[in-house]
């Protein structure tokens, strides 16, 4: 017995020293990293005074204990650095050619990064591999910012979560599309890219945006959006859900409107759901300005100083407005406790301790990057991945045999339209060191050839006309101007709020037509020539009733990425096999879409309602070649189901195919929900078999009486094609 309390003693001896060599290391405990998560996020609260605690719901860090500010970047497709009135001039004009419009300003006076095609285009891709890469690249963009400049951008403002339930609406631009389970795969895996694998520190944080239900821009600050719970469960929250649950996200912004008559920044449900249930414990915002229209919009709350303590009472951890007076009032008055600032002061904490940035253990992966002079955007890789996402994001939606274009048979090429010479910014677009536009990509594709090209903008005095004329082959690019601005080169961009072009839309700004103002460009020089491709470069679907039903060739692809006409001619001229598909309903008619603010998309809106007969549906794309589909099977294996078939590639070329899977529920009002897919790759000649299991949840949906998701036993239709209108097996089976 002596000699094992002996040995005993010894052993605590030596724990208690090496603890308190350990603790001689750090000044303060929280810089511990051997402490837990919480201890060191408790220790680091009670060192903080109240000012301190509401400085970081600005999104601050403390400096006086030493712990950095985090910093903070919009990252919809692109990281998007600002802080130099130069670049007001880049916003203005709204064009991304700055070397050759200001050519006397030093490069270094510019804050590039790597400029993606536009979350829409992104969603096009249908590739969770690409999600996963651009996630990768704006977060270790994002940390050579950090790094190059001592002032840190860590948390992403993205990615966006919101659905596209109506094409009218302004920000389309910026979601993957209309259907939750698509757009939650994307949103896991852009999430994952993002925030990087090491299981203890975020490469960047991540805040989805808008929650919730906020896909109308005209009169967001104070209409509502409603509808019931199995809505809210299965549609408009799904994303988010499964951008915490399965990507890990902790953070996201609230929305500008009110959901079933609450403004989301004061509702009950960020405690109910996105803390309680949903474990949320990072950063919880309100969006630009929504602290003040809760008083002015909304008419929620008195005075700032009300509308500050409703907003955090119910959980929001930082503030996109100046409020500080008002909350150090509204806590002394007793309108709002300093438990409740200590609670959401360590969502803020949890983030910066997630990002590493309270220590410099040797356990960070991101202490040091191994960063040098050599930019990331500036290196062939990323301008390599710039280019395959956009190739990716295209998507062919008619092609009656002109494409792909031989370049050993056609000699003259005409390329007409407002959208082939230069790349577009969008509101949070970033800043390429270059730009490729529709028409350099073309020129670039024949250079060292015998083919020539020629350009007119217009049908300037019948000038389009003659040279359609001449052409073997016209190709006509247009679309949207993602600013809503003039295209007028020296002009500023469009007043916040007002755009020029009905069809046109950005944030602030829902569109009035889904009629797009350049189509008698195309017919035009469609009757002069009927060897006629259209580009459409466009932030959202349109009417192109007449293009469809007359021009030989359409293809589809978003703005703003840096590889734009790179990739456009890589589809053109056959060095690229396109496989994008729609991620929403394109109508023909307006007519056709329900009322604006009629959130209730069981009357009309997306594949799951749509009565009538698409222009081009939901999951729709075509290729250079064609597949065959074979062989499904349906098993169930434990609470999920393992769905199989075949692919063969019947065509002359290698291709993609993106293979979906629905399934139409039992006892269920949607014609079927979109519940599997995969981007696979196929060799001409080839067979490939396709697994896509849907797992028990995804079985399942809410039941509004239980209040859970719930899975009704009966039959279940299982459709496996190439878009939601093109089925090519099903089968039903019993669960």
């Amino acid at each position: 017995m002596k000699r094992f309390a002996l040995t005993l003693a010894c052993l605590s001896a030596a724990i208690l020293f090496g603890t308190s060599l350990s603790a001689q290391k750090y000044e303060y405990p929280f810089q511990n990293p051997d402490l837990s998560e919480e201890e060191r996020v408790e220790n680091l609260l009670s060192l903080m005074t109240l000012e301190e605690k509401i400085a970081t719901f600005s999104g601050l860090g403390v400096p006086r204990l030493g712990v950095p500010d985090p910093g903070r970047s919009e990252a919809i497709h692109g990281l998007v650095r600002g802080g130099n009135t130069d670049l007001e001039y880049f916003v203005r004009l709204s064009q991304l050619d700055m070397a050759s419009r200001y050519p006397q300003q030093p490069k270094s006076d510019f804050v590039y990064s790597t400029a993606f095609p536009q979350g829409y285009g992104l969603g096009a891709t249908w590739d969770r591999e690409i999600l996963r890469m651009v996630g990768e690249v704006m977060s270790h963009e994002a940390r050579y910012h950090s790094w190059k400049t001592g002032k840190n951008c860590l948390v992403l403002w993205a990615p966006n979560a919101d659905l596209a339930r109506d094409p009218r609406w302004g920000r389309t631009e910026e979601v993957f599309g209309e259907d939750p389970f698509l757009v939650s795969e994307l949103v896991v895996e852009e999430i994952q890219g993002m925030q990087g694998d090491d299981p203890t520190y975020w490469r960047t944080a991540t805040v989805m945006k808008h929650f919730l239900a906020n896909s109308n821009e005209d009169g967001r600050s104070y209409t509502s959006s409603d509808f019931d719970e199995a809505l809210f469960r299965d549609y408009y929250s799904f994303p988010f859900w499964k951008g915490v649950k399965d990507g890990g996200s902790r953070s996201l912004m609230t929305a500008y409107n009110k959901y079933n008559g609450i403004p989301c920044s004061t509702d009950e449900f960020i405690q109910e759901i996105l803390i309680d249930e949903w474990g949320m414990d990072g950063q919880i915002l309100n969006d630009g300005s929504a602290l003040s229209l809760l008083v002015s919009a909304h008419k929620w709350a008195a005075d700032k100083k009300e509308a500050v303590a409703v907003s955090v009472n119910a959980g929001i951890s930082v503030i996109l407005d100046r409020f500080a007076d008002e909350m150090l009032a509204a806590v002394k008055e007793g309108l709002l406790s300093e438990e409740v600032v200590d609670r959401n002061t360590k969502f803020n904490l949890r983030t910066i301790l997630r990002l590493g940035l309270m220590d410099q253990s040797d356990a960070n992966p991101y202490k040091d990057m191994g960063f040098t002079d050599v930019a990331p955007w500036e290196t062939d890789e990323y301008k390599a991945k710039a280019r395959l996402a956009t190739q990716k994001s295209v998507v062919l939606l008619k092609n009656d045999g002109i494409l792909p274009l031989d370049k050993k048979e056609v000699k003259k090429i005409a390329v007409f339209g407002n959208r082939a010479e230069a790349v577009l910014k969008d509101w949070y677009g970033a800043l390429p060191t270059y730009t490729v536009s529709a028409l350099q990509g073309i020129q670039n594709a024949v250079e060292g050839t015998d083919v020539e090209v020629r350009f007119q903008k217009w049908d300037s005095d019948g000038e389009a006309q003659k040279l359609a004329e001449w052409a073997d082959v016209a190709i006509v690019c247009v679309g949207n101007h993602p600013m809503t601005s003039p295209d007028w080169k020296e002009k500023i961009q469009a007043p916040w709020a007002e755009g020029n072009i009905a069809g046109d839309g950005r944030e602030a700004v829902d569109r009035r037509s889904l009629e797009l103002d350049t189509e008698d460009l195309i017919k035009v020089v469609w009757k002069a020539n009927p060897n006629t491709v259209v580009a459409l470069i466009s932030s959202f679907p349109y009417a192109i009733d007449w293009t469809q039903e007359n021009v030989p060739a359409i293809i589809h692809m978003t703005q703003c990425s840096q590889e734009l006409g790179n990739a456009l001619a890589d589809v053109i001229f056959g060095d690229y096999n396109p496989a994008g598909r729609t991620t929403q309903t394109w109508v023909k008619d307006i007519l056709e879409l329900p009322n604006m603010l009629d959130y209730d998309i069981r009357n009309g809106r997306t594949y799951m309602y749509y009565k009538g007969e698409p222009l081009y549906p939901f999951g729709y794309g075509l290729s250079y070649t064609t597949f065959e589909y074979s062989g499904l099977k349906v098993k169930k294996d434990g609470g999920k189901c393992v769905v199989t078939f075949n692919i063969k590639n019947t065509g002359d070329r290698d291709g993609e195919e993106v293979a979906q899977l629905y399934i139409k529920f039992a006892g269920d009002d949607a014609a079927m929900r979109l519940r599997g897919f995969d981007r696979v790759p196929v060799a001409k000649g080839e067979t490939v078999k396709v697994e896509l299991v849907v797992e028990e949840e995804d079985m399942k949906l809410w039941d509004m009486d239980e209040h859970k998701f719930v899975f009704d036993k009966g039959e279940y239709e299982f459709l496996v094609g190439a878009s939601s209108s093109d089925i090519r097996l099903k089968t039903i089976k019993k669960l």
